[in-house]
């Protein structure tokens, strides 16, 4: 039976293949619209159109590994029915903050690995 822990766990196996397969399809578009711009087919400029699907990519991935939504612990809330658990809401004022700072620090680790990854993407592509 999985539980809850704040700040370390708060969706289950349910949520995580959700999270996991938004991942997923946010980078196969981010891939495609690069392939699209180096092959000619779309405009240089629509680089820019693969940010926010690289950014949500990373979320989307980083909530599946680090077995936490961004969304719930920003809105204290725990859904881990899918793993055996129960779903719920975070009353602790303590568990609220650990939560949050969580959701803070993926937000943080996507939006990181995002420059990361437009710069690496940038240069391939204009290299090709």
């Amino acid at each position: 039976m999985a539980e809850y822990q704040p700040g370390v766990c708060n969706i289950g196996a349910n949520q995580r293949r959700a999270r996991r397969l938004s991942a997923i399809a946010s980078f196969a578009v981010a891939v495609g619209l690069a392939l699209a711009v180096a092959v000619g087919a779309v405009p240089d400029l629509s680089l820019w159109a693969t940010i926010p699907f690289i950014f949500g990519g990373y979320v989307g991935a980083f909530q599946d590994y680090f077995r936490f939504c961004v969304a719930f612990g920003a809105l204290a809330r725990y859904d881990l029915s899918g793993s055996g658990g129960e779903r719920g809401s975070v009353d602790a004022s303590e568990a609220v903050r650990a939560d949050r700072r969580k959701a803070a620090k993926i937000l943080l680790f996507a939006a990181a690995a995002t420059v990361v990854t437009s710069g690496i993407g940038y240069v391939a592509v204009t290299a090709l």
